[in-house]
């Protein structure tokens, strides 16, 4: 027997490279990568210092609070759900938390995680809404809004919660290895977020309930406790990023967070994800974020007005869903 056969040839450094630009080219995260890369070449070519180190950990900063969010929004999107509340959330949790150190004196390490905790549960109650009472996913989200708001606004009487602790405001504005701590946490949460889509039976089932959920539910799987789970964890995460805002503006404002849901679903959409669920990447929604980063922030030192960028930013929206309704055909 020829004692090469028992030991096959290891693939070629040519042959590795190709099958991994293959899988790349097939994912729903390569457009939105290609449209990222373009988009950073012109904003290099029509800029003096684009390239510098601070204006792009500058650009990752400023993308931070959206890119969390849509996090739990990628989630919901992939069931053929939304989450409008996200932004609410995202002042609710900010001004309880704030509220919790300022006015009651406890440590952010308490403080914080009665935030989260408030995010989880108007999470839970959409989700209860949605999965089990089967009420429209769109509306039980845009009541949750107005609820939180109002409450946030009750709360702090319309009024922001200043005087946080400066151990808080390491959360919005310290530096770990050189490198911004919303940063840090914009990365970690989309690492737990892969690990849950990628490696974990939750994302095959968030997958499948977005692809067809009544083949789902008749496989045996628990399509109403999945879903529970997706908008509980779109709750936690506006809910991250509201203490990480609190945090920077070292305020808890009950104003702050309008229009991110938008923003969110824009981040998702661009990022591949399909708006009728079952198709996606939440690494195609990083990409997203980064994308509406690099466009405000390149848009504005070319001196575009901000009336425009909407515009812009608008048809890019729609052109991203045109192409993902066109690939998922």
């Amino acid at each position: 027997m020829n004692a090469t056969a028992s030991h096959p040839t290891p693939p070629t450094p040519q042959a590795l490279f190709g099958g991994f630009f293959t899988q790349l080219r097939r994912s729903t995260a390569f457009l939105p990568l290609v449209g990222l890369v373009a988009i950073s070449v012109f904003m290099i070519v029509a800029t003096d210092n684009f390239l510098s180190w601070g204006n792009l950990q500058n650009i990752a900063l400023q993308s931070s609070i959206n890119a969390i969010i849509a996090v739990g929004m990628t989630a919901a999107i992939l069931t053929g759900g939304i989450d409008l509340s996200v932004g609410a959330v995202v002042a609710l949790s900010g001004t309880l938390a704030s509220g919790m150190m300022v006015q009651f004196g406890l440590p952010p390490m308490l403080a914080v995680p009665l935030g989260l905790a408030v995010g989880v549960v108007i999470g839970l109650f959409n989700g209860y809404c949605v999965a089990y009472l089967r009420m429209p996913p769109i509306i039980v989200t845009l009541a949750t809004m107005g609820i939180a708001r109002g409450i946030a606004l009750i709360y702090t009487g319309g009024y922001p919660i200043d005087g946080l602790p400066e151990s808080f405001a390491f959360l919005g504005g310290g530096v770990l290895a050189g490198i911004k701590v919303p940063i840090l946490i914009m990365l970690a949460t989309y690492l737990v977020a892969y690990v849950l889509l990628n490696m974990a039976p939750f994302g095959r089932y968030v997958y499948a309930i977005g692809g067809n959920e009544e083949a789902t539910r008749l496989s045996g799987v628990r399509v109403s406790r999945y879903k529970l789970l997706v908008y509980a964890l779109s709750g936690l995460t506006a809910a991250i990023a509201g203490i990480v805002q609190a945090a920077r503006v070292t305020s808890g404002q009950p104003g702050v967070g309008v229009g991110f849901e938008l923003d969110a679903i824009a981040a998702v959409v661009m990022g591949g994800t399909s708006i009728a669920g079952g198709r996606g990447a939440i690494v195609g929604t990083l990409v997203g974020a980064l994308l509406l980063g690099v466009l405000n922030n390149g848009l504005n030192m070319i001196g575009v007005s901000p009336y425009l960028q909407l515009i812009i930013k608008g048809g890019i929206v729609l052109l991203a869903i045109f192409i993902s309704r066109e690939a998922k055909r």
